[in-house]
């Protein structure tokens, strides 16, 4: 009953079901507890801080003293102090029958919760997620994911980070400009790899500004624990790397073996489950969330929840499709993506033109020099993917998640009106370049 089973729960049980929500942790998933709402209460300070040291030479004086004890308390407010009573509350309160267990499937309608069998007279749904994933050299020793960096109560003198994704990097900005020493290892050739070669290259540029130590193309030949909490990794080029902590920031997978996937005929090895259009996994059967393989985001398993609702109701509703998909990396800058890389868009076979546009053009009057850029990916004449790079360009975003989703061809973009002086002018200016 992360976010996608919470809203397929509630939806089912405020039109009438008897339904029944399992779930061994936390009502509500991983978002409310340890992703979106509280990592971005760690962002939000640290955003703060980077705003005070900007004052100078810009608006007067500051002097900044960074104080992790606020937002530590801020934290465990928004998450009540990871207590999923309310959560559990609302779902009861809806009709439904709530199960504090770890369910197994073993069969097309029945699931094991603990010994108590349960019996789904007409749909099954499974919305079990994803957990961390923790590289075997890294097992053994203290580590963090990204729950133990979330409930920290403070910083770590020093910090390395495995992985530069999403996590890896909101989390590392975050503790680096509250004064730990931050290390983020990449074994792949770039930070940020699923975004366009652009962003990580600039992104890796403004962490490394910061003062942040960003190493990519890193092989990692062994890593044993010292000082208690502390870590030491030893590289392929024979260095080696310590710190007071070790956040191991490498994917999330789900556990289709523990779920009981073989069950139902399918392969509990995968890294997801296969869904239809309607999230069907087969009659009777469906799946939202992590676990169908489609993106780790809330939005997806709200937006998957309600296909399958309105399914296993009857009801019309347009079937999934994926091609605007959304994402934002958190960082300063935000990093926000949708649709095709040009990459992507070029092994398709089409015809792409691909325009680009910094966005300290098209954002003047800012006290601060802005870092970033606006990249846009058209296929045959209409735009199929777009990247905004911006001091809110999760928000920019949301213009080019449209332009992508509706199919908008890119004349009409270049015909509209767009208000000077913002970052998402930057998309005109893109246009026209």
């Amino acid at each position: 009953m992360g976010p996608g089973g919470e809203e397929v729960a509630e939806k089912l049980a405020e039109a009438g079901l008897n339904v029944v929500g399992i779930e061994a942790e936390l009502v509500g998933g991983e978002c409310p507890y340890w992703g979106c709402i509280p990592s971005k209460t760690m962002v939000r300070a640290a955003d703060l801080l980077a705003e005070g040291r900007r004052i100078p030479g810009n608006a007067g004086s500051s002097v900044i003293t960074p104080d992790w004890v606020p937002v530590a308390r801020r934290i465990r407010e928004v998450t009540d102090s990871w207590d999923d009573t309310v959560a559990v509350d609302r779902f009861v309160d809806k009709g439904g029958r709530f199960i504090r267990g770890r369910a197994r499937v073993t069969g097309p309608s029945t699931v094991d919760v603990d010994g108590e069998e349960i019996t789904a007279e007409k749909a099954l749904v499974l919305a079990t997620g994803a957990h961390a994933w923790i590289p075997p050299v890294f097992a053994d020793i203290p580590h963090w994911t990204n729950r133990e960096a979330i409930a920290t109560e403070t910083v770590p003198e020093s910090l390395l980070i495995i992985g530069g994704g999403a996590v890896g990097l909101e989390i590392g900005q975050v503790m680096s400009r509250f004064g730990a020493k931050v290390t983020i290892v990449e074994m792949g050739d770039r930070i940020a790899g699923a975004e366009e070669p652009e962003v990580s290259e600039a992104i890796t540029g403004i962490l490394r500004r910061e003062g942040l130590d960003v190493r990519t193309g890193v092989e990692i030949v062994s890593a044993a624990s010292s000082g208690g909490t502390g870590c030491t990794i030893r590289l392929g080029d024979g260095s080696s790397l310590s710190a007071e902590r070790l956040l191991v920031a490498t994917g999330r997978r789900p556990d289709l073996a523990a779920l009981g996937a073989a069950a139902l005929g399918l392969d509990d090895t995968a890294h997801a489950l296969p869904v239809d259009t309607r999230m069907r996994i087969m009659p009777g059967v469906w799946a939202v969330g992590d676990i169908t393989g489609k993106g780790a985001f809330t939005h997806l398993a709200v937006y998957q929840a309600r296909i399958c609702v309105a399914d296993i109701l009857g009801q019309p509703i347009a079937e999934a499709d994926y091609r605007a998909l959304p994402r934002v990396t958190f960082t300063d800058p935000e990093i926000g993506s949708v649709g095709m890389t040009e990459a992507e868009a070029r092994q398709s076979g089409g015809d792409v033109r691909v325009m680009s546009e910094p966005i300290a053009e098209s954002a003047r009057g800012w006290i601060y020099k802005s870092e970033g850029l606006i990249k846009l990916v058209e296929m045959d004449g209409v735009l199929v993917g777009a990247t905004s790079m911006a001091p809110s360009g999760g928000e920019v975003l949301g213009l080019l998640t449209l332009a992508v989703h509706a199919r908008i061809p890119v004349t009409t973009l270049k015909g509209m009106i767009y208000a000077y002086p913002t970052f998402h002018r930057a998309i005109d200016s893109a246009l026209w370049s």
